[in-house]
């Protein structure tokens, strides 16, 4: 394939990335903010060209290892039910938007710790990053079998990955707060994470069941190589210990991982979402693992004796069957996983780079000065040019220092770095000992052995021979901390961990920390117990001035945002608008309105500025705090007895009202009742009376008298049927008689008798019919009575030359009639009690129409009676009244009787 065609498929790529970011963020409806599947597939940004490229390498040259990055993640995920829950309380109550500020403000909030967090981080993820950019490059240039430049100017690389660092900074800085969801890049970055995953699973089945004769015939053939059993089975000890050890590296790098942190801490909108992602996450890698022997074995198998590389068996081997579409869609889903990498990296580190580096050393003081129109659009320049400049750094890494380093190593290196934080950051979840100058102390010393063990080694010596030569003597004296069994990265990791944990420990239990510390040790561990009432449980003593705060606040939020906060934190805690002192809470409450925009540790040095904070032993700390827990278990217990005691209230209010609506309704009913037993037997009585008392009344005038006593009596008979009717039907009394019937010869048989009264009245009548099939099954003489009452009920309020629709369809498993009338609309209040056997609706026509109001009740009572419901709604020029029928006997409610 040509480059310009395929550089044409990335632009392409990129504008639907663009497209999805652009509707997700435009439209930000359901289907986008409260998808945990969208959530659980934006974890998925976890899996990169070392995933998608590496790991095939590994399988093939190194045998089961590559299943650690995958097995590391699936074991400690279902903690984060627990650990993840609380870190996402955490980090909404103190609005924190970066891992450096997480770490940090448990220790105090100390400046210069979020910004050695932050160089730790850069160490780590710019030459990941730049790994990224490693696996675009040779594969682009493997799918348009071109040879690399050592031109950047010249190489088509190069620009996707300028257009990368473009889409970056654009969509990744779209919001000044950091702490804000960035809706359109998760969106975008889950789509990603499907095609990768959808890529794959083409390519793993076109090598197991198109180059091959199944999984089967792979492990047959495979299984000549000399090396196939060793390298997929744990031949000792030593080989399974390595093996664990990478597990707990990779099982430590998905909790801690910018990135990771990112997108499963920063961007959760509901804590609930965590229950989808542990088992869709963990699904996802088992899917991804399951194609990786395959490809692996099978390109070995393809290329046996060839020099290739291994980690791009993937289009290597689509490409050699010279299937075009295979080799683009595998390395389009290559891209995915690097370009959500790069994304995500990119926008976090950019956060931590001027929140804990450029802003707190260098422009808070420019940030005074100015507007919070102005200061805005610095914080968003400043994370533009960080995350365009962050890019650019790692292709320049790539280009001079892991150019020949495979994709494994790299990844590896970079896990063991971060996973130096671990210490410190599982320490502020879980223990309220753990210490700055143990946290910092641990770190350091954990770092320093990465750098001299991986880093120079890895890196420097492969740029610089000379170097490797000078420093080889220095080496040679870590030979006495060299255990014989464990690799290289698994030892480092070993020695780094073991060293770190051990100085945070020991330094934290000699050392005690001060207040601050303690005090958001006490806010961390039980997150639980004060995250109704963080505030409360901030101690701060001085003196400070709502005014001078307010004028900070106004600096970076504006004012109208600031008064609305204000108003919103008063309104909370019953403060006087007028006071002039600002408290603990407000200190606090403050805080967090700045940290979203320049950081925890920025925010605080700004407070501090305008502030007067007087020292507070611990011991002071640890008594307020125990006064806080009592008064929060207090005020919960009073809060909860509250509740309930309000609940109760609401309930008994609620009761005794729908009592007396019903009590009145019953008086309605029985008054309009009474009127209509009154009004026959009154006709009769006035007729009996006249032939009575007159025999001279003429033949024909007495048949009409006559005629007009039978009448009344068939209609009194009818109100009193009707009224027993529906008392049978509401105890369940009446057996429905079920069986299949053809539903349109049935509204015939209903709509035959009303003819003649729907012609009287010029009534357009008319009926839809989209059914597929006509039989179903139900109660035939119930649903023409049902059919009866509704089309009657429709004669009444519709004028003349008014139309009378019904609509049949089927809508899953049940039948849909709908039957439509041009009447007066039913006020919105009554259109739930229409079916009240006792309701009559206050809104009346003054002319009462004819019959007692029984027939709607009655029709709720058949419809129930077969399992369905029947609704009232105004649309149009009229109302429509729709019944929902089940298809099958079975879904009929089993309280009342069918034959």
């Amino acid at each position: 394939m040509s480059s310009v065609a395929l550089f044409f498929v990335v632009l392409f790529y990129l504008a639907l990335l663009f497209l999805v970011a652009y509707l997700a963020e435009k439209k930000k409806s359901k289907i986008w903010i409260n998808n945990p599947y969208i959530y659980s597939l934006s974890l998925a940004v976890y899996c990169t060209a070392w995933t998608y490229y590496g790991s095939i390498g590994v399988a093939a040259t190194s045998g089961l290892n590559y299943l650690t990055i995958y097995i590391g993640p699936i074991i400690i995920i279902p903690a984060w039910i627990y650990i993840n829950t609380r870190i996402v309380r955490i980090a909404r109550v103190n609005k924190i938007s970066s891992l450096a500020d997480f770490i940090s403000l448990r220790y105090g909030n100390s400046r210069s710790f979020s910004a050695i967090i932050t160089i730790v981080c850069l160490l780590a993820i710019i030459p990941y990053i730049g790994l990224q950019i490693k696996a675009i490059s040779e594969t682009f240039h493997l799918v348009t079998e071109t040879s690399m430049s050592n031109n950047i100017l010249t190489d088509n690389a190069t620009f996707v990955v300028v257009l990368i660092a473009l889409f970056s900074s654009y969509y990744g800085t779209r919001y000044v707060d950091a702490s804000e969801k960035r809706l359109g890049i998760i969106s975008a970055i889950a789509l990603e994470s499907f095609l990768k995953l959808f890529f794959i699973i083409i390519l793993g089945f076109f090598v197991i069941y198109f180059v091959f004769d199944g999984f089967s015939d792979i492990y047959q053939q495979a299984s000549r190589f000399e090396d196939f059993k060793e390298k997929n089975t744990f031949n000792n000890t030593e080989e399974a210990l390595n093996w664990m050890i990478l597990c707990m590296i990779s099982a430590t790098a998905i909790c801690i991982l910018p990135r990771q942190f990112h997108t499963a801490i920063v961007e959760n909108r509901q804590e609930k979402h965590i229950k989808t992602a542990i088992w869709f996450f963990p699904l996802y890698l088992l899917i991804f693992t399951i194609f990786i022997f395959p490809i692996a074995w099978g390109g070995r198998l393809i290329f046996d004796g060839q020099k290739v590389n291994p980690e791009f068996y993937s289009i290597l081997i689509p490409q050699h069957f010279d299937n075009t579409l295979i080799t683009v869609f595998v390395f389009l889903g290559g891209l995915s996983s690097c370009i959500s990498m790069i994304i995500i990296s990119a926008i976090t580190l950019s956060i931590m780079l001027s929140n804990n580096l450029i802003i707190p050393y260098g422009l808070l003081g420019k940030f005074k000065s100015e507007n919070d129109i102005q200061n805005a659009r610095s914080i968003t320049n400043i994370r533009k040019f960080s995350i365009f400049g962050l890019i650019i750094m790692a292709f320049v890494f790539y280009k001079y220092f892991i150019l020949k380093i495979s994709l494994d190593s790299v990844g590896l290196i970079s896990f063991v770095v971060i996973a130096q934080l671990a210490p410190a950051f599982f320490g502020a979840l879980f223990w309220r000992r753990g210490s700055y100058k143990g946290a910092i102390a641990g770190l350091l010393s954990g770092l320093a052995i990465c750098y001299f063990g991986l880093i120079i080694p890895q890196y420097y010596f492969s740029y610089n021979q000379e170097l490797k030569g000078v420093l080889r003597d220095l080496y040679n004296l870590f030979d006495f901390f060299t255990i014989p069994y464990l690799g290289r990265i698994p030892q480092i990791f070993f020695w780094s961990i073991l060293v770190n944990t051990g100085l945070f420990s020991i330094i934290s239990v000699s050392i005690k920390g001060n207040y601050r510390e303690r005090n958001f040790a006490e806010l961390y561990v039980d997150i639980d117990r004060y995250i109704q009432n963080h505030e409360n449980a901030f101690i701060w003593r001085g003196t400070a001035y709502i005014s001078d705060i307010q004028n900070i606040l106004e600096r970076f939020l504006g004012k109208n945002k600031t008064d609305q906060a204000l108003r919103i934190f008063n309104l909370k805690y019953n403060i006087d608008s007028q006071m002039e002192t600002a408290d603990s809470r407000f200190i606090k409450f403050s805080e967090n309105l700045l940290a979203g925009r320049i950081g925890t540790a920025s925010a605080k040095i700004l407070i501090e500025g305008v502030t007067k904070e007087d020292k507070i032993s611990l011991k002071e700390v640890l008594n307020i705090l125990e006064e806080s827990k009592e008064n929060i278990t207090l005020n919960k217990k009073l809060t909860e007895q509250s509740e309930e005691l309000q609940k109760l209230s609401d309930d008994l209010r609620t009761a005794n009202e729908n009592l007396i609506i019903k009590d009145q309704q019953k008086d309605d009913f029985l008054d309009s009742v009474a009127h209509e037993l009154r009004t026959p037997i009154t006709a009769i009585r006035s007729a009996g009376e006249i032939l009575a008392d007159d025999d001279d009344i003429p033949l024909e005038i007495k048949k009409e008298f006559l005629n007009n006593i039978i009448t009344e009596s068939d209609r009194l008979s009818e109100i009193i049927n009707d009224i027993l009717y529906l008392d049978r039907l509401q105890h369940g009394e009446i057996a429905l008689h079920i069986k299949q019937n053809n539903i349109l010869e049935t509204y015939k048989k209903a709509v035959n008798p009303l003819l003649h009264l729907i012609q009287q009245k010029n009534i357009h009548l008319s009926e839809v019919n989209i059914l597929n099939h006509f039989l179903f099954e139900y109660d035939e003489a119930r649903m023409i009575q049902l059919f009866q009452n509704i089309l009657g009920n429709a004669l009444k309020f519709t004028d003349e030359q008014g139309t009378i629709q019904t609509k049949l369809a089927e809508k899953e498993e049940y039948l849909i009639i709908k039957i439509f009338n041009t009447g007066k609309h039913i006020p919105e209040e009554d259109l739930e009690m229409i079916f009240d056997k006792f309701y009559q609706s206050k809104n009346q026509n003054i002319i009462k129409p004819i019959g007692s109001g029984l027939g709607l009740a009655i029709s709720k009572k058949i419809i129930q009676a077969h399992g369905g419901t029947i609704q009232a709604e105004n649309n149009g020029l009229g109302v429509t009244f729709i019944i929902s029928l089940p298809k099958e006997k079975s879904n009929i409610k089993n309280e009342f009787e069918y034959q």
